[in-house]
């Protein structure tokens, strides 16, 4: 096997196009499974890692670019701000993992399980894609990942990172797994509210073949708000039956499978209590709000 060690993004480029059977590293949280227990064996490595343009982010003008080489224990650090994304990162594996593990290997691995894919469904995340040459292309998170464990790459690009408009509102992301660290996740759910646009996202993970938004709970959620005075009144109360409403939306999203980690049954319950949960946790932090305001 092949190992091809970029210095620059450009090279990393270069190689990437006249090596194509050679699949992209980073952290190697994914491959390196998959290698180790000979589910894949690939004819070379091009190992991005040291690719600084990758490894690169920043936050202007109310968006954040994210590299696809910033790892979970970086986006800890820097970017609490994002409480999501920080929330997913820290239910990444252990601290060895968070410290190789990227946002960039979740994509790449298109696997419903990952956990940073329903927070960048939340914030309508474009995926940005590079080729050599500096060929750029963008594509909506939902066009990106096709299928379980298929995406749209080609043989000749590197995935660049991602990018989304900051939101300005209660945000969580929660989890449910067959133990309490280290787990790959049976269900999970990422909720955000946008204030100044009045809406509200919720993505689901490990319950259909790809990450998938909860609209339907969504639009349910937005009207109740509005019906309560919510938007405008941060004390405002909802009802036990909004949140029962919601959840029974949220759980009609899903479309899971039975697997060795639950079944389809099972998980259908998980996803309408993290719905739950996550809702009594906006309205708690709608609460702190108003009495810091």
């Amino acid at each position: 096997m092949d190992a091809y060690l970029p210095r620059t993004l450009e090279e990393a480029l270069e190689l990437r196009a006249a090596h194509p059977e050679a699949t992209p590293i980073a952290g190697g949280t994914d491959v390196m499974v998959a290698l180790n227990f000979d589910l894949a064996r690939p004819e070379g490595l091009l190992d991005v890692s040291r690719v600084p343009e990758l490894a690169a982010w920043h936050e202007r003008d109310g968006e954040v670019l994210l590299g696809a080489g910033v790892t979970y224990a970086r986006i800890l650090r820097d970017l609490p701000q994002v409480r999501a994304l920080a929330e997913a990162s820290r239910s990444v594996g252990s601290p060895q993992i968070r410290n190789r593990g990227t946002v960039g290997g979740n994509l790449g691995t298109a696997s419903p399980a990952g956990d940073a894919l329903p927070v960048l469904a939340v914030h309508d995340a474009e995926i940005g894609l590079v080729a050599a040459g500096g060929r750029e292309r963008w594509l909506p998170w939902s066009e990106f990942v096709v299928g379980v464990k298929r995406n749209e790459l080609a043989d000749d690009e590197l995935i660049l990172g991602a990018r989304w408009r900051t939101l300005a509102g209660p945000q969580s992301f929660s989890k449910i797994g067959t133990r309490n660290a280290m787990v790959i996740s049976v269900a999970a759910l990422c909720f955000a509210m946008d204030v100044p646009s009045r809406t509200v996202r919720v993505a689901l993970g490990s319950v259909a073949p790809t990450v998938v938004r909860a609209t339907d709970a969504e639009t349910y959620l937005v009207d109740e708000l509005e019906r309560a005075g919510a938007w405008d009144d941060l004390d405002a109360p909802l009802g036990a039956d909004v949140a029962e409403g919601f959840a029974e939306r949220v759980t009609a999203a899903a479309s899971p499978i039975d697997d060795i980690r639950g079944s389809a049954a099972y998980r259908r319950h998980a996803i309408g209590v993290l719905a739950r949960r996550a809702l009594g946790w906006a309205n708690e932090q709608r609460g702190q709000e108003a009495r810091v305001s």
